[in-house]
């Protein structure tokens, strides 16, 4: 689909696709009401730029909608695109499920909220060795690493979208 493609597409449509690459409200807005975008180039550039406001509240309604690393997706989440995206996360390999599960544990209870991290083209490795230096942010730190990650998958499943 080009950016005039979905320029084209009814709101309800354009919503939900959207809605499918960033679960915040505001985001889906704005994104929408720049329409016509004429190319990819400006829908992409508009969707970063209203990304990159995330407020603390977006992030925790951005965060329902995406599965601790490692585990399967499930209902109320992006079931085919967090699959796609945590596709070189092989738990079976070695000791990585439980890696993962003992950090991913370790991150919630410091933070809060599950681990994010924007896991497309990372391996398992590289997943965990930035789960270990996270695991060292302060509070506001990690807020910023993680709205910046909801930023980059949005990104990524936008571009796959269109």
């Amino acid at each position: 689909m080009s950016g005039l493609a979905f320029d084209a597409l009814p709101e309800d449509e354009a919503r939900a696709l959207l809605d499918g690459c960033l679960g915040v409200d505001r985001w889906v807005a704005e994104v929408l009401a720049g329409r016509p975008y004429g190319d990819r180039a400006a829908l992409l550039a508009s969707a970063d730029l209203a990304a990159r406001r995330l407020s603390p509240a977006e992030v925790d309604q951005a965060l329902a909608g995406h599965p601790r690393i490692g585990e399967r997706p499930s209902a109320g989440h992006n079931v085919q695109a967090s699959r796609r995206e945590q596709a070189g996360v092989d738990p079976a390999a070695g000791d990585t499920a439980a890696r993962l599960a003992a950090g991913n544990a370790a991150y919630e209870e410091r933070f809060g909220h599950v681990f994010l991290i924007r896991a497309a083209g990372r391996s398992a490795e590289e997943i965990l060795a930035e789960l270990d230096r996270r695991l060292a942010n302060n509070p506001d730190t990690e807020r910023a690493e993680v709205a910046d990650n909801l930023r980059q998958i949005a990104l990524l499943r936008l571009e796959q979208a269109v």
